[in-house]
């Protein structure tokens, strides 16, 4: 009979059932008897022990069946990044060593071997070998590494925002441009849109009669394991759920893009006005660059617009949790930290509406 504490019981079929807990997980074993039941977990539990100690996988191992593991759970960009991490980084340089053995020195020489590699890409590797080593220790490894306290300090850059009147510039010249690509730009400066998103834009996501503009798409290309091709662009769903969005139009943009894409087919990308032909972001980074080389503009990129239409938003007194959710971010945190860069003008003006409030301020 079972003693008191043991996970064995008698089930409805005259079999025995003990259950052992190994790794926090419960495994079942059944027999015709107690005793051999009570045996068998007995073995199970010295034999799983004994695996977990004498575990020979390598890192390289672990990296391969936890990139099989998350193959379905993340996009298909993201996953191609993870395994161009490992191939390129963390194989080459600790794929060899035994992931139960594995120390922080040893991640600390791997990252410092790749100091050379800008400290965001040292980050992704760092995160990418936390997530294996994670999985090795899911699956039973003998791994007590912890990596929690080591990470790569990410050096907090000023983004590039227009002024009023570099906006105005670039402005008048892509209206002169009046072509597809120019009014696309535009259009993201106008909305803070991605360049993926409106490479991947087609007329049947925007709508005249209800002033709105349908995020649900971005465009990208990726590397792919092919001997006729290296890479391929590919049109998926946006990085995160919350940028699956509606962007609401002014009367002001309704009326002026209304005259490029009416009459466009429904399933028409609108750089290219045709179906089945599209302006990829590669080439559209590239158009930019000559518009700005003609409008005198330094170190500005596409995603300098996105930064100058929520520094323009701020500016004009938009709520932010209305901005965050135009932008399509997660929490307005983000859109705070990352996105939100006062001029010295509204700094400035905001200067002069606190004195105007309590004039009392100034020095006597």
């Amino acid at each position: 009979m079972p003693r008191r504490g043991e996970n064995i019981y008698k089930r409805r079929d005259g079999r025995w059932e003990g259950r052992v807990l190994i790794d926090s997980k419960y495994h079942s074993v059944y027999a015709r008897s107690y005793s051999e039941v009570k045996q068998k977990l007995r073995s199970y539990s010295v034999k799983s022990m004994n695996d977990i100690q004498t575990d020979r996988n390598t890192v390289s191992d672990y990296a391969t069946q936890w990139l099989a593991a998350v193959k379905l759970k993340c996009k298909l960009s993201t996953h191609n990044k993870y395994s161009n991490i490992c191939k390129n980084h963390i194989v080459p340089l600790i794929g060899k060593r035994r992931i139960a053995d594995l120390s922080s020195a040893n991640i600390e020489e791997m990252l410092e071997n790749r100091s050379s590699l800008a400290p965001k890409t040292r980050s992704d590797i760092l995160c990418v070998v936390k997530m294996v080593i994670s999985y090795a220790q899911h699956c039973g490894c003998n791994c007590q590494l912890n990596l929690r306290a080591l990470a790569i300090r990410l050096p907090k850059g000023t983004m590039r925002v227009l002024s009023v009147s570099e906006q105005e510039r670039l402005n008048q010249q892509l209206i002169a441009e009046n072509s597809l690509r120019s009014v696309g730009i535009l259009l993201a400066m106008s909305t803070g849109i991605r360049i993926g998103e409106l490479c991947a834009l087609q007329r049947k996501d925007i709508s005249f009669d209800n002033g709105m503009l349908r995020i649900g798409a971005t465009m990208q290309r990726i590397q792919i394991d092919d001997e006729n091709t290296r890479t391929k662009i590919i049109i998926s769903e946006p990085k995160s759920a919350c940028s699956i969005r509606d962007i609401p139009l002014s009367e002001q943009h309704i009326s002026f893009f209304r005259q490029y894409y009416e009459d466009m087919p429904e399933r028409a990308f609108l750089l290219s006005g045709e179906i089945g032909h599209f302006v990829e972001p590669a080439a559209l980074r590239y158009y930019f660059g000559k518009v700005t080389a003609v409008c005198k503009l330094d170190g500005v990129h596409f995603h300098t617009l996105r930064h100058t239409f929520a520094t323009r938003c701020v500016e004009a007194g938009v709520e932010i949790k209305s901005l965050s959710e135009i932008l399509g971010h997660e929490n307005v945190k983000i859109t705070l930290d990352r996105y939100v860069h006062s001029s010295v003008e509204f700094k400035r003006d905001n200067m002069e509406k606190l004195l105007a409030y309590s004039p009392s301020l100034l020095p006597s």
